[in-house]
């Protein structure tokens, strides 16, 4: 992935620093707004993934990109807690029926319904650009809560990320059946591609399944944002893939939705109740942190929605810059 443009002084001086461009960090990063907070914590993120084009590995641990990956969190954490509320003190047992009301209780904007039904092409195009910052490397923050947990819950997370990645079978995995779906639409399907297009509403989606998953505190928190997520799959991804179909797309296009549709309903059970309902039991002072990384994820997906929306009816593009 190429370094990305920046949007501020410290996103700045960071590619500068990471593109070798001379230069020093700040001392006490001060971020210009949400987009320069936002790019600056993935630049910082992504050093743990697949890293960036031309820039040596040994920044990952470097003490001066730790202090501003680490201010750029608290401020980050804070948003959380004011969007989400702080992890609340909650019965370990009660986890599993928590989840589902906090899932049943979410009143965001039907982003799905958009598109299932209103959507034009173009319009469709901007939402699975977005989409494939996560989607081309779906599953892989939550893989790093692998080595942190034991017993059942371990167990259930590894058969949830199994069918992630395929069963290890390559067309099978979830990030290639999403390069199907670009490709149908005529994106780009290189990793990364439209990190400069995208928000700091769609940058913050990803940076926080990042906060939570390289962080060994939140480990509670990542397992909640997953089941979050795979609790609230199955609908979407329907209307989804109906909205594709609506628009001419053919079978391999919408394969990506169609396998969610069916995996998901499976997973919704195992993540509330194998993954989440288990760790609980077994960390019981970690239960709160379990919902707390649902709520955010729910919120922080309902702002990007609702920011999607208002620009598609308002008749502009919701990316930073139009998709070619």
């Amino acid at each position: 992935m190429k370094l990305p443009t920046a949007r501020g002084s410290v996103s700045a001086a960071l590619i500068d620093a990471l593109g070798g461009r001379g230069g020093s960090l700040p001392a006490t990063p001060v971020f210009d707004d949400d987009e320069d907070l936002h790019l600056s914590l993935f630049i910082c993120y992504e050093l743990a993934y697949r890293g960036w084009d031309g820039v040596d590995d040994l920044w990952e641990w470097d003490p001066d990109v730790l202090r501003v990956r680490a201010a750029a969190e608290r401020v980050f954490e804070a948003t959380l807690t004011e969007l989400a509320g702080p992890p609340p003190r909650v019965d370990p047992a009660t986890v599993p029926a928590e989840l589902a009301k906090i899932v049943e209780e979410d009143d965001g904007p039907s982003l799905s319904g958009y598109l299932r039904g209103r959507a034009t092409l173009e319009q469709f195009r901007e939402f699975v650009a977005h989409r494939s910052i996560y989607q081309l490397r779906e599953a892989d923050p939550h893989t790093f809560a692998i080595p942190r947990l034991g017993g059942k819950a371990k167990a259930a997370l590894i058969e949830i990320q199994a069918d992630e990645y395929g069963g290890g079978e390559l067309p099978k995995m979830h990030q290639e059946l999403f390069k199907q779906t670009m490709g149908w639409l005529g994106l780009d399907t290189t990793y990364g591609t439209y990190v400069d297009s995208a928000g700091a509403a769609t940058l913050a989606v990803n940076n926080v399944m990042s906060l939570f998953g390289l962080r060994r505190r939140w480990r509670g928190a990542m397992l909640g944002h997953l089941a979050a997520y795979e609790m609230t799959s199955t609908l979407p991804n329907r209307a989804y893939g109906n909205g594709l179909r609506r628009l001419g797309g053919d079978a391999a296009s919408t394969a990506y939705y169609d396998e969610h549709v069916e995996a998901d309903a499976v997973h919704e059970q195992i993540a509330a109740h194998d993954l989440c309902g288990s760790f609980a039991a077994a960390e019981p002072e970690l239960a709160g942190d379990v919902l707390f990384g649902a709520r955010c994820a729910l919120k922080l997906d309902e702002l990007w929605a609702r920011g999607v929306l208002s620009a598609w009816e308002s008749g502009q593009s919701s990316l930073r810059h139009c998709v070619v």
